[in-house]
């Protein structure tokens, strides 16, 4: 599976933006998919998933202002973006798992197989 992410770019405070994650294979529908980011000096942070079956988790700083979603028929997934803050300026990484992956362990990068090359998010205040 390769992942393939768009949609960054600099926006001020308040502003939206929505990535796009596009995804090759023919079992997407099955494959747990994420979004995570990573700004410079800090550890990875788990944003945002959409676990197989329909579950949808958001990192707790991002809760209320983004939105995952997916469409299967186009081997796509998305991070809407709202209410953007500086303190979003990240690269943004897309993500996905081959099956289901518990809450406990779909918060954390390491359990994913697959990863997009990332797009920079730039909030200016």
């Amino acid at each position: 599976v390769q992942l393939q992410a768009s949609g960054g770019g600099l926006v001020q405070t308040g502003g939206s933006l929505r990535l796009s994650c596009a995804a090759s294979g023919n079992t997407f529908s099955r494959y747990t998919v994420g979004w995570f980011r990573q700004s410079p000096g800090k550890e990875r942070e788990f944003v945002a998933a959409w676990r197989t079956g329909g579950q949808k988790y958001y990192g707790t700083s991002v809760k209320g202002r983004f939105t995952i979603s997916r469409d299967n028929a186009e081997n796509m997934f998305y991070l809407q973006m709202n209410s953007l803050k500086p303190e979003d300026t990240a690269i943004y990484y897309c993500a996905a798992n081959a099956g289901a992956l518990i809450m406990s362990t779909l918060v954390n990068g390491d359990n994913y197989d697959y990863w997009g090359q990332g797009t920079q998010v730039t909030v200016s205040s």
